[in-house]
């Protein structure tokens, strides 16, 4: 194992003191994290010369940032706690690697203090912020106590035990973590005590700290943040704002920067209070100060995030940095230049999830079997074709990234390449994204927190027409494999006016039927089809489709519509209909099926057969892919059966209970 020696410079500078560590040169480098954080470190620590340490669960042993690293080491198991959220493994499995520097990612362990001293206890090199840094930012409660004594504008917290009517609503919020996790909005007294419990509940089994804190909820506010990088010798660089407005659940779907239409004078004050929240800790590496902007454009100062943020590449683009190699440059003691470069054009991030925003969001798993995107944008994933999404952890798929000159071109370019990427297996939010970027309020940069609340249901409306891909699709299906025998080839062919070949297909849970005769049929004319590709004249326009078959699904691919100023996509995922119902497909009235693979957290208390349930009553909590789900009565009735206990784990369909309806008098 390389040696790393570390002695120490103590620099003064405004009433504050940096010590710099001033440390030989890093080697081999371990991240102690997954996915697609894993794979993008991996990238700027092989350009620099780096070997490379992965660390994986059972689930993640043929991973993309496994595949991607030099070496990697198993951590025994599959649920977080007992592989990634371990530091005493995580340090065991650099020094068995040979590593000398540690790199947290974001998540897991990456802002825990005691984890960062452990690993410079250890003789390695932490690559992020010193842990006292850690410390002070760690607990929100206490940042806002700190941000308040150096004068940063802030939300007061309210105490849930003396809040009143006037108080509301109010944000409960874990003082250890973010990403959306412990996180709730009451609107009314009678729910908060619930709302207190689940917050911290969450919150306990997240990050391991169950604190959870009230403050106001801002209605229609927007999420500003801004980048900061320091080195140890008292330089602070403010690197632009960024807008994460756009998000669900309190997680950021679409971010972007510079944050658009922020008057100069409010960016400059932004920028301001983030280098003063930095030095006021003696900041190093790379952070994030997030800020609240109400409707009356008054900042208030959320928290500070002291690691890399998921949306750290549009920073990137627009400043032309590498903000993982800066990390590693400021934790090996290099000063930063006096200022950051110029910031050139506009950067937007879209998170491409596997989850269907119409079914509240739910988690969705399975065989990736393509993911595929044009050339001209950026794409940080942890996921190629054939690996699998599993139920473990969190179910972003990828982040999708288009830099142009002005904020028009960067929104049309990543729309546009959304709509054309080619994503095959589970259901995504790819839909969703391409009409939010098209969307005039975002369009026109009317940006904030309740875009979804007012717009979800208009933006997950289905309005494709699949017809077209289902006769593509039926027409892949009959033609002849390249190379096959001529009587095939005629076979497949044939052209009997009074006997129509006939396929179903289910779409989106509607059943379709089409009826082909290649020869003829109104409006639309065959110009050749493989089994992969098809291509159509339809009212005297070319279209292609390309057909992809994998088992009994058939994902049809055509280049998206535009009309009315908003695409179309030309991606569909077909589904045969069999000739026959599966007998075992029937399923009791009134069953209770997991929506998703998890793991029970929670039964309603006193939850047993025979006892009343009123439609819309939460009974089961169901945990998948870091998010917790709600399995509700579908109506007022008695609940039959109860298969469902606290901490199993059940797989997609399993049958979690039996309500019988109650009859209409």
């Amino acid at each position: 194992m390389t040696n790393t020696t570390n002695t120490t410079r103590t620099t003064h500078t405004a009433n504050t003191t940096y010590i710099a560590n001033v440390t030989s040169p890093v080697s081999s480098l371990l991240v102690a994290n997954r996915g697609e954080i894993a794979v993008r470190i991996f990238r700027t620590a092989r350009a620099l010369g780096l070997a490379t340490v992965a660390v994986h669960s059972d689930p993640d042993a043929d991973a993309l940032h496994v595949r991607s690293a030099d070496t990697a080491v198993r951590l025994p198991g599959a649920a977080p706690a007992d592989t990634y959220l371990r530091a005493d493994l995580l340090i065991e499995a650099a020094r068995a690697a040979g590593a000398d520097a540690v790199h947290p990612g974001y998540g897991f362990l990456s802002e825990n203090a005691d984890f960062a001293r452990r690993v410079q206890a250890a003789g390695l090199l932490w690559i992020g912020p010193p842990p006292a840094a850690i410390e002070a930012m760690a607990s929100k409660t206490r940042a806002k106590d700190l941000m308040r004594a150096a004068g940063v504008p802030l939300l007061e917290p309210v105490d849930p035990a003396t809040a009143t009517a006037a108080d509301l609503p109010l944000l409960l919020k874990a003082a250890a973590g973010g990403g959306g996790r412990g996180m709730r909005v009451v609107r009314d007294l009678d729910s908060l005590k619930e709302n207190l419990d689940a917050a911290g509940a969450e919150a306990l089994s997240a990050f391991g700290d169950g604190e959870v804190f009230a403050e106001p909820y801002v209605e229609r506010g927007r999420h500003v943040e801004v980048q900061v990088l320091a080195d140890a010798h008292g330089t602070v660089w403010a690197l632009g704002t960024r807008d994460c407005s756009l998000q669900r659940r309190h997680q950021k779907v679409i971010e972007e920067a510079p944050a658009p239409d922020l008057p100069d004078e409010l960016r400059g004050r932004l920028h301001a209070a983030a280098v003063a929240a930095a030095r006021a800790v003696s900041y190093q590496g790379a952070g994030t100060v997030e800020f609240l902007i109400g409707s009356d454009g008054r900042p208030y100062f959320l928290e500070m995030n002291t690691r890399l943020q998921v949306e750290h590449p549009v920073t990137e683009a627009v400043f032309g940095l590498d903000l993982v190699a800066l990390q590693l440059r400021v934790a090996e003691g290099e000063p930063l230049p006096p200022g950051p470069p110029e910031p050139s054009g506009h950067a937007v991030e879209a998170r491409l999830y596997a989850e269907d925003p119409a079914l509240d969001w739910r988690p969705q798993t399975g065989m990736l079997h393509t993911l595929d995107f044009p050339e001209h944008v950026r794409v940080d994933t942890g996921f190629t074709a054939g690996d699998t999404v599993s139920v473990h952890y969190d179910a972003m798929l990828a982040k999708v990234v288009a830099h142009a000159p002005t904020r028009a071109e960067a929104v049309r370019v990543l729309a546009g390449a959304l709509a054309r990427a080619r994503i095959h297996g589970p259901a995504t939010n790819r839909e969703l994204l391409v009409r939010s970027l098209w969307h005039p309020e975002f369009t026109a940069a009317q940006l904030d927190t309740g875009f979804y609340d007012r717009h979800l249901a208009a933006l997950t409306e289905d309005t494709a027409d699949p017809e077209l891909a289902c006769l593509a699709a039926a027409l892949a299906e009959a033609a002849p494999a390249p190379g096959a025998p001529l009587a095939a080839r005629l076979g497949g062919w044939r052209n009997l006016r009074s006997q129509p070949q006939t396929r179903r297909y289910t779409v989106s849970g509607t059943t379709y039927e089409v009826q082909y005769q290649p020869v003829e049929r109104p409006g639309v004319r065959v110009l050749a089809a493989t089994p992969t590709l098809v291509t159509l004249e339809v009212d005297g326009v070319r279209r292609m489709f390309h057909v992809k078959h994998e088992s009994n699904t058939l994902y049809v691919d055509s280049p998206p519509a535009f009309g009315g100023g908003t695409p179309t996509l030309g991606s569909h995922t077909l589904t045969r209909v069999p000739r026959f119902p599966d007998p075992e497909d029937r399923t009791e009235p009134g069953s209770l099926l997991a929506p998703m693979p998890g793991t029970v957290v929670r039964v309603a208390d006193g939850l047993a057969p025979g006892c009343a349930v009123t439609a819309g009553q939460p009974l089961l909590w169901l945990e998948a892919m870091k998010m917790e789900h709600r399995i509700l009565a579908p109506a007022s009735g008695t609940l039959t059966a109860l298969h469902a206990a606290t901490g199993q784990q059940v797989e997609f369909g399993a049958l979690l209970a039996v309500v019988q309806e109650e009859t209409p008098s």
